[in-house]
């Protein structure tokens, strides 16, 4: 391709796209959450490329060419001409790189640039076959993003997004030129023709480019396992925060600082600061001008907000944490660690201790976000009667029975739990139209239209899969419908949240995440097939179950 064309298809994706609409592209990992924190903080300002004009009337022509116009005088470039003579084997001082930056106007009417950077090469030039593999390769191509407020706080949170979600430390460098430092990083994943992103910062921050060059390919599979080791620290600086009351002094709109957030917390101003520093780095919490200010993300730890994980953190942090020191018992043996360390099974030691039983049950409700499209389901709309099995205090019961005014519910539960559940399902205004049933799976009703097993089966094996599952069929009538919500484990064994869940099962319960084809098979083993499943939130799915035709 010329490279008039290629300055062309530079220009029209860099008037097509925004942050918002690029970064996904470029990390197709990133979550919702860490894309509007990136757009938040970084704006998409160009796509950059080589050109390697013959002189500089061709250079001006080819950018008439392609619908730009040089803003000011080139500059010279130091970064991409060291890494071109660093990959040529070239002394720098023999090239004379130089940069240009027309202006481009995106899709929302911003400013941007294309970034041109020129390396002549005249007829005859040694510099042919360079200008000839960096064409095919477009090896310094790349899309930047500015950071308009820099701060070693917030440079240091994106980088940890970025590489979290599977970008590649590619070098970087300080330009005196225009006071500018540049972070440069490969996204081997991108779903786009860029394979590098750039973050370029004003100003001097060869503090936090050390650290970004310690981590090149040299040194990046060390850094890389480093951060991976020190996950533990993560959950319980996640739970500290918590268990402080943290998030719940702070505001998501305005600054507090670290003085009047000690006082408000009864903590240690010194300590509170070097937490608040590595939540930053989580972008828990945000760096100011003022002190700190909570995230979005940071609020879901707030003890009042509505679905709060604030629980989750405190039970992961707590006996989940200790049991799960004693993995390697579970590895060895098959046997799960949580009954090893505390000498009981999960269920039989939360039973004995009722603060846990109160904060395990609130865990779970954290995560009730994956029940909001269980009732849109269409086996609800011409049922009368919901049998929720193992229910929990009622959580996904209520969510059910408030949106389908028409239906009756039972609640089949352990005696000690059913006294929390009345007293949830009644503030959820439910109570009136819902039965309860104190037993055990060998009790399942047989008057429902509607059977419901919500994050149940992941609890045990096989053999004590099958027993639950051939209870529910004998209580179903032919009619009847059985829905189970669980984590899947996709068959690909792609990343996903059912692969981290299956090792917590494995440690702390006993049970096991599985395949839609495992579900299946156990489905088909009890005198029930499979009708459908879809998604759910939180990596979940809702598995649709019916009897099974009879044979002959």
């Amino acid at each position: 391709m010329t490279d008039t064309l290629r300055l062309r298809a530079t220009a029209a994706f860099v008037r097509e796209h925004d942050a918002a609409t690029l970064l996904p592209f470029l990390l197709p990992e990133l979550d919702g959450l860490e894309t509007r924190a990136l757009a938040e903080r970084c704006r998409f300002a160009h796509a950059a490329l080589v050109v390697f004009p013959p002189d500089h009337v061709t250079l001006r022509a080819e950018l008439t060419a392609a619908g730009l116009a040089p803003d000011g005088a080139p500059r010279p470039s130091v970064v991409v001409r060291d890494r071109l003579a660093e990959r040529h084997r070239r002394r720098a001082q023999t090239l004379d790189v130089t940069i240009l930056r027309p202006p481009v106007t995106g899709p929302d009417g911003a400013r941007r640039t294309v970034e041109v950077f020129v390396l002549p090469v005249p007829p005859g030039s040694d510099l042919a076959d360079l200008a000839s593999h960096e064409r095919a390769h477009e090896d310094e191509a790349h899309v930047a993003f500015a950071v308009d407020n820099p701060d070693p706080l917030v440079l240091h949170g994106l980088r940890t997004i970025l590489l979290r979600r599977g970008a590649v430390p590619d070098g970087g460098g300080y330009n005196p030129h225009e006071d500018g430092t540049v972070f440069y990083f490969a996204t081997p994943t991108a779903k786009v023709r860029y394979q590098r992103l750039e973050l370029y910062v004003p100003g001097d921050h060869r503090d936090v480019l050390d650290v970004h060059l310690a981590a090149p390919d040299s040194g990046q599979p060390a850094e890389r396992l480093l951060r991976l080791l020190t996950g533990a620290w993560t959950t319980q600086a996640l739970a500290a925060a918590a268990e402080l009351g943290v998030p719940d002094a702070m505001d998501t709109r305005a600054d507090i600082g670290v003085e009047d957030l000690a006082r408000a917390t009864g903590t240690h101003p010194d300590s509170l600061g070097r937490l608040l520093r590595y939540l930053a780095m989580l972008d828990v919490v945000a760096p100011g001008p003022g002190g700190f200010r909570l995230t979005e993300l940071g609020a879901l730890l707030r003890a009042g907000e509505p679905h709060s994980m604030r629980p989750l953190a405190l039970m992961y942090a707590g006996p989940f944490y200790r049991s799960f020191a004693q993995l390697g018992h579970s590895v060895r043996t098959g046997r799960d660690a949580f009954e090893h360390t505390f000498g009981a099974h999960h269920f039989a030691y939360f039973a004995r201790h009722p603060e846990l039983a109160d904060l395990f049950d609130r865990s779970m409700a954290a995560s009730s976000r994956m029940f909001g499209p269980v009732p849109a389901h269409p086996v609800f709309d011409t049922a009368r009667r919901v049998v929720d099995i193992a229910g929990g205090t009622g959580g996904l019961l209520g969510h059910v029975l408030t949106a389908h005014p028409h239906l009756t519910g039972v609640l089949l539960e352990r005696p000690h739990v059913l006294a929390r559940a009345r007293d949830a399902l009644a503030a959820a205004g439910c109570g009136e139209r819902c039965s309860y049933v104190a037993g055990d799976f060998a009790d399942v009703p047989d008057d429902g239209d509607v059977y419901v097993l919500a994050r149940i089966l992941h609890d045990w094996d096989d053999d004590r899969c099958r027993e639950i599952l051939r209870h529910c069929a004998a209580a179903m009538r032919e009619d009847a419908s059985l829905l189970i919500v669980e984590r899947v484990l996709p068959a690909d064994g792609a990343a996903s949240l059912a692969t981290a869940w299956d090792l917590h099962m494995l440690c702390n319960v006993g049970g096991r995440e599985r395949t839609l084809a495992h579900y299946a098979r156990l489905l088909e083993d009890t005198g029930l097939t499979l009708a459908d499943h879809r998604p759910l939130p939180l990596g979940a799915s809702l598995l649709h179950a019916r009897r099974a035709a009879p044979t002959g």
